[in-house]
């Protein structure tokens, strides 16, 4: 299982400009195979920054990814309007665990 953390330093307003290329984004790679999840989140106490949890089966799955139409042209969203500042933390998990409710 491989984690992706990504922590985006940006502004309220250039968020709110590539809301949809988010939702287009999140939904594209939800659907491909190998993706447990993949949420963007808007910090309540600081709507300037942006939180990203990618869940992937594998790094095949996540290389994958990469090449997609739908990362591609979120790539070319970001680059018309980038970010203050972006920080990829990329974890690989050997054990998964089941917590009881």
């Amino acid at each position: 299982m491989i984690i992706v953390l990504v922590e985006v330093e940006s502004s309220v307003e250039a968020i709110a400009g590539i809301r949809e290329a988010l939702v287009d984004m999140q939904s594209a790679s939800r659907a491909e195979e190998g993706c447990h999840d993949y949420t963007f989140c808007q910090e309540v106490a600081d709507p300037g920054r942006m939180r990203i949890l990618e869940v992937w089966e594998s790094m095949d799955a996540l290389r994958f990814h990469f090449g997609t139409p739908h990362m591609a042209s979120f790539r070319e969203t970001l680059a018309a309007s980038p970010p203050g500042k972006m920080s990829v933390k990329v974890h690989e998990l050997g054990v998964e665990l089941e917590m009881p409710s």
